[in-house]
């Protein structure tokens, strides 16, 4: 029976996809399988040596040593698309609160209670409103930075006639799928330089990384339009606090939305900080939990590997009477090694996948024994190019 730690509450929906004859769900346990994860800091964990995979319900992976995890050739899961629409509506809510100043009217009426009573309030309310005007949505120019699974549903509903934006978008690393899912109305920009000169509203939708962190900084900010509007509801890296501060105190940027309250943020007139709620839904969580939990069973039990952060996509259906499952270092020859070692115990390999992701690969082979001797598993690991090996019965 294999143990699942949950270092997170994972809704009970992904939780009923493990089989309680197979699997031991725990919150505290040494020596785990496999871990279940959403915002719990795995930095600084020891790992087991069981500990064969990491799935985390969501699409960050910030809180997971993902390097440790690759040496020590463990595979980490995220859920990407499962939170997609949750976050978009409140892109969407967020990009009504960057044109609109709701929140700061919604705080002026409710200081009116205990005032001077009808018709007083109302009076009060035709004669302030005015402070709280702000301009909308249909036909300014919305900029998408990434178009994946959430910035996608984001740039086709605000292209759409409900909201009328004419709406750009770059991203680098857009994938033929994600490009066939964009509406037609969506237009390609050059590069960010494009989206940060010709947008009115901008919205963030890529992952933290070398290359990102501090994407919306002072250069950028200096060749947005004047009162550009800025929502992040991605990474507080992509954006420097301290430049968005004096760009927003300055005026070039008219209102910045954020999902990553900062101390430097509070209270700095038309900013506006929501508490991390960008998945924050019923269907959201279910969605991640479930997404996670089949990542984990499958792997626990087929060795398919899909929405790993740290090692190649392979699922195949297996076709032999036993699995091996090899994570080595993506150099020649390491194969050959494997299948030399298998056919010394005269067993034939049935199929054969190996997949490779930067310096990493993983080999699944379907063998025609039910099983392999110790002695050659032994071997396999022994190769100085191997990681980890596994037989799967």
């Amino acid at each position: 029976m294999k143990e699942i730690l949950l270092l997170n509450t994972i809704s009970e929906k992904g939780l009923a996809l493990f089989d309680p004859t197979r699997y031991r769900l725990l919150t505290e346990c040494p020596l785990p399988d496999g871990v279940l994860v959403r915002s719990a800091k795995m930095q600084g964990v020891s790992f087991g040596e069981n500990l064969l995979a990491v799935a985390r319900a969501g699409a960050g992976v910030n809180n997971i040593p993902v390097e440790d995890c690759s040496q020590k050739g463990i595979v980490v899961f995220n859920t990407p698309g499962a939170n997609a629409n949750g976050v978009k509506e409140l892109t969407l809510a967020a990009l009504l609160l960057a044109a609109r100043r709701i929140p700061e009217g919604i705080a002026w009426a409710e200081r009116l209670a205990g005032g001077a009573g009808e018709p007083g309030v109302e009076k009060a309310v035709e004669k302030g409103k005015g402070a709280f005007a702000g301009i909308e949505l249909a036909g300014k120019t919305l900029g998408v930075i990434g178009l994946g699974a959430i910035g996608g549903r984001v740039a086709n509903a605000a292209a759409s006639s409900a909201f009328g934006m004419q709406v750009i978008g770059y991203d680098p690393y857009l994938s033929v799928e994600s490009a066939w899912r964009l509406s037609p109305s969506v237009k390609r920009a050059a590069g960010y330089e494009e989206i940060f000169q010709k947008s009115d509203f901008i919205t963030l939708h890529v992952p933290a990384s070398a290359e990102t962190k501090g994407l919306i900084g002072e250069k950028a900010l200096s060749v947005m339009k004047e009162g550009v509007r800025i929502v992040n509801l991605a990474r507080a890296e992509l954006v420097d606090s301290a430049a968005m501060v004096e760009a927003v105190k300055s005026g070039r940027v008219a209102r910045y939305v954020t999902d990553f309250p900062t101390e430097a943020l509070l209270g700095v007139e038309n900013i506006v900080t929501i508490p991390h709620l960008g998945a924050s839904t019923g269907e959201s969580e279910e969605n991640c939990a479930l997404l996670a939990a089949e990542e984990l069973i499958d792997y626990l039990e087929n060795g398919n590997i899909k929405n790993s952060v740290n090692f190649p996509t392979v699922v195949t259906p297996r076709s032999g009477r036993a699995r091996l499952c090899v994570i080595h270092a993506n150099i020649p020859a390491v194969l050959s090694k494997i299948s030399q070692i298998i056919a010394d115990e005269n067993i034939n390999i049935e199929h054969m996948t190996n997949r490779s992701r930067g310096e990493l690969a993983y080999t699944v082979a379907d063998i025609g024994s039910p099983t392999v001797s110790p002695s050659s598993l032994e071997k396999i690991g022994a190769i100085g190019e191997v990681i980890r090996v596994r037989l799967i019965v």
